[in-house]
């Protein structure tokens, strides 16, 4: 059961990326496993036994991140990250190109949302497609946005900007992939059980915004129809 990260988990990330070498972390590779693995795993557990059991539907999987860089991306660098996060999902050969709901945690701060971490260009197209479709639908449910300050839209743009059927969705139109994310800084309540309500009362409310993406593979190709 997920009872807090501690001091000794901010300390650890930030003695890492101090000393991010093979020597320095087998040496403190207990240090990591009980005040960051375990927390994080304990968290990610709990947080997805709440979902699932209310959105059953989906068929959500959970998955923490390795501490471990991919090996062919260190090249004589840094061979361990510095930060940890989890995602919930459902099972997609291609995770990153589907929308899904993360919590990461880093030596200066966190942040958690919905969201993509690299949406296919086909995706967008479709995205755009449909709202063209049915602006109203997307209108409705972005509405909901103005009405809290927890997230934000994030995500690159394209150079050349495209023309929305309205200016409420033009920062939505012009994105290459986006997601809502919330960040703070690292402070008391990452300490607390009470994150785990935090983060499963984000979700449920980002839930209609998954509903949304989560279908768009099943739409035509705008290229063909």
């Amino acid at each position: 059961m997920f009872s807090g990260f501690s001091p000794q988990t901010i300390d650890f990330m930030c003695n890492l990326r101090l000393n991010n070498s093979k020597t320095w972390f087998e040496a403190n590779k207990e240090k990591f496993k009980q005040d960051f693995q375990v927390p994080m795993k304990a968290l990610a557990q709990e947080v997805f036994k709440r979902i699932s059991s209310d959105y059953s539907k989906y068929g959500f999987n959970y998955k923490v991140s390795r501490i471990y860089r991919d090996a062919r991306r260190v090249r004589g660098g840094e061979p361990y990250r510095c930060n940890l996060w989890f995602s919930i999902e459902k099972s997609c050969e291609e995770w990153t190109s589907t929308p899904v709901f993360w919590f990461e945690l880093s030596p200066d701060e966190w942040s958690y949302g919905l969201g993509y971490y690299q949406a296919k260009p086909v995706t967008m197209a479709k995205f755009r497609a449909r709202i063209d479709h049915d602006p109203s639908k997307f209108e409705i449910l972005i509405a909901k946005l103005e009405k809290q300050d927890e997230f934000l839209l994030d995500g690159d743009e394209y150079k050349r900007k495209k023309e929305a059927a309205s200016s409420k969705m033009a920062a939505w139109y012009n994105k290459k992939s986006f997601s809502l994310i919330h960040k703070q800084q690292n402070g008391d309540e990452l300490f607390s059980p009470e994150l785990v309500d935090r983060l499963v009362s984000g979700y449920k409310f980002l839930m209609p915004f998954y509903d949304y993406f989560i279908t768009l593979d099943s739409d035509p190709d705008p290229g063909i129809s």
